[in-house]
């Protein structure tokens, strides 16, 4: 099966129209693309190629992305998303129930996962095309053959391509932000993340940013909804003031905290949402992996990026579990064995190697969105 050839890219006001009601605007189920993504930033993020890869090769048509609520400025900052449709689901589930109005869409596109219940939960909307991963048990739907060991952003370029819409996996940058960062030049820390399986211990992240403070850079703490008691407990230890903490009480409002991504120096993280924001906005990143390969989620492979990750114990890339690219549980209680295996001294080192590549001029990175 093979689709319409690329059009011209994203239409001007895109951003613009994100809040739109998906049941208006064409006036009829023509017109209307949707695509289930139903998870969080970093998902959203790994599947931009993708959706701009939507946004050209269907030229004309609104593009709808069923994904939770709090996402909706980042989709609008895509500059491809005319809506967001909002779902809600426990973790990383798929959602019972889609709340479309009107017309089935033209075409659903499930960049969601690979298995009936996202499957399924499209087809309810009897779209003119349906297109996903094969599966045994969704005969009726044609597709490629799924992949455990690709890595996120490729995954989804070539289901769009298996279908005749080219999509390239390094198109992922995002428009630079608007507005100005509100702590220009300085490294940002994240010791957050959805799973303990992913997040680094606070102390350590806390014994990086004292020797960081040492040297006299400027530092903030970024935390998530809910991860205010962690980030504060690493700025206290590391003599931070509370006003370093950025976030916790509730999200950092995506502008504002792209505008910080943006304009850092560098950003220390686990394997979450924010390092595929900093991927997105070419900031330079050192990024800690325990439970999961970044060879499936981590970044391109440039000198912007520096990858932490200790499959076995001597620290080598070799793994004995049965799935090398998952030998860990990214949604443990604990952090994950792999991942303490990280040392602040190695970070440090990765951050200094960052900062002296800065120094020796600007550092090679992929193409900037205009």
């Amino acid at each position: 099966m093979t689709g319409p050839a690329p059009g011209q890219g994203p239409e001007p006001d895109a951003a613009a129209r994100a809040t739109a009601d998906p049941g208006t605007g064409a006036g009829s189920g023509a017109g209307r693309v949707l695509v289930l993504r139903a998870l969080g930033l970093g998902d959203l993020l790994t599947a931009l190629p993708a959706l701009r890869a939507v946004r050209r090769g269907l030229p004309g048509r609104r593009l709808v992305l069923a994904a939770p609520a709090r996402l909706a400025d980042a989709a609008r900052a895509t500059g491809v998303v005319d809506h967001l449709l909002p779902t809600t689901a426990p973790g990383r589930s798929v959602p019972r129930r889609l709340d479309w109005s009107g017309p089935p869409p033209e075409v659903a596109i499930d960049l969601h996962g690979n298995g009936p219940p996202s499957h399924l939960l499209l087809d309810r909307l009897h779209p003119g095309r349906l297109w996903a991963y094969a599966h045994p048990d969704t005969p009726h739907l044609p597709g490629p053959v799924w992949r455990a060991d690709e890595h996120e952003r490729e995954r989804w370029c070539r289901l769009l391509s298996w279908y005749g819409l080219p999509a390239d996996p390094a198109d992922l940058r995002l428009p630079a932000p608007a507005g100005p960062s509100p702590a220009a030049g300085a490294i940002v820390l994240h010791p957050g993340a959805d799973a303990a399986a992913r997040r680094w211990p606070p102390e350590r992240f806390a014994a990086v940013a004292t020797a960081l403070r040492a040297r006299e850079h400027r530092l903030v703490v970024t935390a998530g909804a809910g991860e205010g008691p962690l980030a504060a407990e690493v700025a206290e230890r590391a003599g931070l003031p509370p006003h370093a903490v950025f976030g916790g009480a509730a999200d950092v409002p995506f502008d504002r905290l792209a505008a910080l991504v943006a304009g850092a120096r560098a950003v220390v993280v686990g394997d979450t949402g924010l390092a595929h924001l900093a991927t997105a906005l070419g900031t330079p990143s050192v990024v800690l992996f325990g439970p999961v390969s970044p060879g499936l989620w981590g970044p391109p492979r440039t000198a912007r990026h520096r990858v932490l990750w200790h499959p076995s114990p001597d620290g080598g890339a070799a793994g004995a579990a049965a799935d090398p690219h998952r030998p860990g549980d990214p949604h443990d209680e604990r952090p994950d064995e792999r991942l303490l295996r990280v040392t602040p001294d190695e970070v440090l080192a990765a951050v200094d190697a960052l900062l002296t590549e800065e120094a020796r001029g600007p550092l090679v990175a992929e193409p900037a969105v205009s």
